[in-house]
């Protein structure tokens, strides 16, 4: 190598390394540190790691690196995430085998008519909303991903269960079949429903409802503001960190429009009206409920003219936040008429955090028999 080519690359080096250098500067700089902190146990020093690591630029670059390169050779991402065609994302829980399915099939059927038996002795009846899987309702982008044999006919042997059990769980799948034909149920970059698919669900629920019970309390209006359409960029992104090297390989966002529910007396600013109104329903379930962004309890509020407490909660799963609310104080005090659970039907092979609950309690909610139809052929 001649002097000058060496110098050359000499120079390029350390000007990468300057660059490097520069850019890491941004992480320091932009550390703002706590209002109380220490400094002799080092709980300064860990707070400033923490926030370098997260904003270090050479663990960004070697992180869209190998994602993309996992992306272009392989068509994969990060665990979480199964790729489509077309830019649709699914959750790869509802296609990977569960580790004893058929065990957490039994328990979790063992708990769900354990929760109709407590609500009974409230004298509450429940409603159990099974949401089909993305997969199971948008199987047409889903390419060469392969869903196991566990899960292939799991939503109709749910829905078979539960009503065997006496638990009231009107078939969802087919209207929401239908709704795709007026616009999508299903976000394409996100594991959840869009507000439309949301508000089908409730309209159903809410004509079941109508067929079979007389909600307590005097109907009352409520009133859908819905906003202007905007790019939203899934929760399944997040398992495909291309950015900043691959940022054009990202599926396009989703177009969102939120929808807003209130009632009308809420709405025209005469609160005390509202706030004096009867709660028949509770809501409980998972972030398909939980979430805002697709008005699912305002969209029930509507459908059912009633108002509603909702308990469902993001990141636990359809079981846990049930426990909760048949141990709190609302059920105790305040029994509704009725309690909706929406579950969505991949969490029904899947096992469940239940350490924060007394063990003998839930021994006992288990004891329901009849759970056993649905797994005595899956033994896989």
């Amino acid at each position: 190598m001649t002097r000058p080519l060496r110098k050359l690359y000499v120079a390029l080096f350390l000007s990468v390394l300057l660059l490097l250098f520069g850019w890491s500067m941004r992480g320091v700089l932009s550390y703002d540190a706590p209002k109380q902190f220490t400094v002799l146990d080092g709980g300064l020093a860990k707070t400033f790691e923490s926030h370098y690591d997260e904003h270090f630029p050479v663990k960004t670059l070697g992180t869209s690196l190998w994602a993309g390169l996992d992306y272009l050779l392989f068509n994969e991402g990060r665990p979480g995430v199964q790729i489509g065609e077309q830019g649709w994302l699914y959750s790869d829980e509802e296609f990977k085998p569960e580790a004893d399915g058929p065990l957490h099939i039994r328990e979790n059927l063992a708990l769900i008519k354990g929760v109709r038996d407590e609500l009974a002795q409230h004298d509450v009846l429940l409603l159990l909303a099974i949401v089909p899987s993305k997969a199971r309702l948008y199987p047409e982008f889903v390419g060469d991903n392969q869903t196991s044999v566990l899960r292939q006919d799991l939503y109709q042997r749910f829905l078979n269960e539960v009503r065997t059990a006496d638990i009231a769980a009107p078939e969802l799948l087919s209207s929401l079949q239908a709704g795709k034909a007026n616009g999508a149920m299903f976000l394409r970059t996100d594991t959840h429903w869009t507000p439309e698919g949301a508000d089908l669900v409730a309209q159903q629920l809410s004509s079941t409802l109508k067929r079979s019970i007389t909600l307590a309390g005097e109907p009352q209006v409520f009133i859908t503001q819905a906003s202007p359409v905007k790019a939203y960029k899934g929760d399944l992104t997040r398992f495909l960190p291309l950015e900043p090297l691959f940022s054009h390989l990202l599926p396009p966002p989703d177009q969102l429009r939120r929808n807003k529910t209130q009632a009308a007396e809420q709405a025209a600013g005469t609160d005390a009206l509202f706030s004096d109104s009867e709660m028949p329903v509770a809501l409980v379930g998972t972030s398909y409920s939980a979430n805002p962004a697709w008005n699912f309890a305002g969209a029930l509020r509507q459908h059912l003219q009633r108002d509603l407490s909702n308990h469902a909660e993001d990141g636990q799963g359809p079981m846990v936040p049930m426990l909760k609310y048949l141990q709190s104080d609302e059920l105790k005090n305040a029994p509704p008429q009725l309690v909706i659970w929406e579950f969505p039907e991949r969490y029904l092979p899947m096992a469940n955090d239940l350490s924060a609950f007394d063990a003998q309690w839930l021994s006992a909610l288990k004891q329901s028999d009849g759970n056993r139809h649905l797994v005595a052929s899956d033994q896989h």
